[in-house]
């Protein structure tokens, strides 16, 4: 199972890289503009997100047409959010995966419109699409909107910033998490499965499934902080130590940590079950987040 898990996620990180380079190497816009747009989406990473909308659409559906566009949306807003949480402003990184930033690769100005140009094309991806319906449109676009806006990851990084270099409780740390990170792994479950045409009482228990798995993907997050290896988790042990962050670990310890995130995994577990899709790519994938060491 470990190996077609391997090769679902290999051939939809193939799909989603190659729409993504079609869609914005044909965009007649500036060549400044258009180059930085390219060099975040080109500098790599997992592509979880559309990965994990495939894995909700291919539970009930497998015509892969509609599913590409909203997919490949999905990543252009992530791609705009590190973008921006790079920036001087907020994180000061000037590294990403091993390679300059955007702003330190070009410039800032450059960086923020090329966050804000992937971030409003993402819509227009959507909308364009002739695969989908009038209210299959509208309905992505709304779930969109609401998990990367004011209600959802933008509220998520606002509150962490605000949390920063204090003591949080928690709920506090799960309500920070489940919006800056759990929202848009919401948005591709749900979605994915609302375009497989699940029904309601299943899109319920996948979204109860989604939370969960967010939550799952920040605790390991968190506990490779201080167990994984640099080499592999790109940013050097006890970072977030040394940087005064709010994570598990700092709040339960790395065995409370490792006990919150089995029960985690557990809940996610019992909520596939409930909404049917137990034997799809959603269970090994909920695993490979618990277990993944990068």
């Amino acid at each position: 199972m470990q190996q077609e898990l391997n090769d679902f996620i290999n051939t939809n990180k193939e799909l989603i890289q190659h729409e993504l380079r079609h869609h914005l190497h044909q965009l007649d816009v500036p060549e400044r503009l258009k180059a930085s747009m390219i060099y975040s989406i080109q500098a790599g990473g997992k592509r979880l997100r559309p990965v994990l909308f495939m894995a909700s659409y291919n539970a009930y559906n497998h015509d892969l047409n509609k599913a590409l566009s909203p997919a490949v949306a999905l990543e252009m807003i992530h791609t705009y959010s590190l973008i921006h949480d790079d920036l001087p402003a907020m994180d000061d990184d000037d590294l990403r995966r091993g390679q300059p930033t955007n702003h330190k690769k070009y410039d800032e100005a450059t960086a923020i419109l090329a966050g804000d140009a992937l971030l409003t094309f993402s819509f227009e991806l959507i909308i364009n699409d002739p695969h989908l319906t009038d209210q299959q449109k509208i309905h992505l676009v709304q779930l969109l909107s609401e998990a990367s806006g004011p209600k959802g990851m933008v509220a998520g990084q606002i509150l962490d910033i605000e949390a920063e270099k204090k003591a949080v409780s928690l709920e506090e740390l799960e309500t920070i998490h489940t919006l800056k990170t759990g929202e848009l792994f919401r948005y591709a479950i749900r979605s994915g499965a609302y375009l497989g045409e699940a029904t309601h009482e299943q899109i319920v228990h996948l979204d109860e499934f989604a939370h969960y798995l967010g939550l799952i993907f920040q605790v390991q997050d968190d506990i490779l902080d201080v167990t994984g290896e640099p080499g592999k988790t790109g940013k050097p042990v006890g970072s977030d130590e040394a940087n005064e962050k709010n994570t598990y670990v700092k709040l339960l310890g790395l065995e409370g940590a490792i006990e919150k995130k089995k029960y985690y995994v557990k809940k996610a577990n019992k909520a596939l079950y409930d909404a049917n899709a137990e034997s799809s790519y959603l269970m090994s994938l909920a695993d490979y987040f618990s277990s993944r060491d990068h």
